[in-house]
């Protein structure tokens, strides 16, 4: 049977390895982004059909309509991959880079989530997969919005895989938590355990392949999500 799978945020990073993998597994792809070059570039590298669609993913409004065009295009669409996101180190709170980091990773991902669960509700089966990040587990005084944009994402995350549970319906909720990747999301000083794109785009599509309902890429960071579970707080507020 084919399968079809669309990935928001493929014009590059793990969105775009990501796009690679499926393909390279039988995957037809929607590739979803802002640069539409970038998307026609790799559609052009892979080994099945590849639609593609610009998306400006932080204006909800444009966007949801777009995306649903897409899947009537795909047809009969069973995987979406939600990896579109921003992040600033920004210390001194400059409201244009909060702002622009709720737009995208708040306001839009809720948006183009809410057409994927629209459509999967009712084809009645299917497999969401948000990117969310490790961040999600702490506050960041050098980064406030990315930290809690990402927690947003993992709450919401939950919160769906709750409602199809109740609805009773087949559809698998993942949410990925990355540490640090290689991309240019990746900032600051004192970097460790950095994974390629490559590799983090296979252990997510392991993810899928389990349908396993949460992650941590690599697989090495559910050591320190341990420890920021059960550090207390007076002791990381002086980190």
């Amino acid at each position: 049977m084919k399968r079809n799978a669309i990935i928001v945020g493929a014009s590059s990073g793990i969105g775009l390895e990501l796009a690679k993998v499926l393909a390279a597994n039988g995957y037809s792809v929607g590739l979803v982004a802002r640069r539409l070059n970038l998307l026609s570039e790799l559609a052009r590298e892979l080994p099945t059909r590849a639609f593609t669609k610009a998306i400006d993913v932080s204006k909800p409004i444009e966007a949801m309509p777009l995306l649903r065009e897409l899947i009537v295009e795909m047809n009969n669409v069973e995987l979406f991959v939600i990896g579109a996101g921003i992040g600033f180190i920004n210390p001194e709170l400059d409201w244009e880079r909060e702002r622009e980091t709720i737009d995208l990773n708040v306001s839009g991902f809720a948006a183009i989530i809410n057409v994927a669960v629209e459509h999967l509700q009712a084809r009645g089966s299917g497999h969401i997969v948000g990117i969310s990040s490790l961040a999600a587990l702490c506050g960041s005084g050098g980064a406030p919005a990315y930290n809690a944009s990402k927690a947003f994402m993992s709450n919401y995350l939950q919160g769906l895989r709750q409602r199809f549970c109740k609805l009773k319906l087949p559809v698998v909720v993942t949410d990925v938590q990355p540490g640090l990747v290689d991309t240019a999301m990746a900032k600051g000083e004192g970097l460790f355990w950095m994974a390629s794109p490559q590799k983090a785009a296979h252990q997510i599509f392991d993810a899928i392949r389990k349908r396993r309902i949460h992650v941590y890429v690599t697989r090495r960071w559910r050591v320190i999500a341990w420890v920021l579970r059960v550090l207390p707080d007076s002791f990381y507020d002086k980190l």
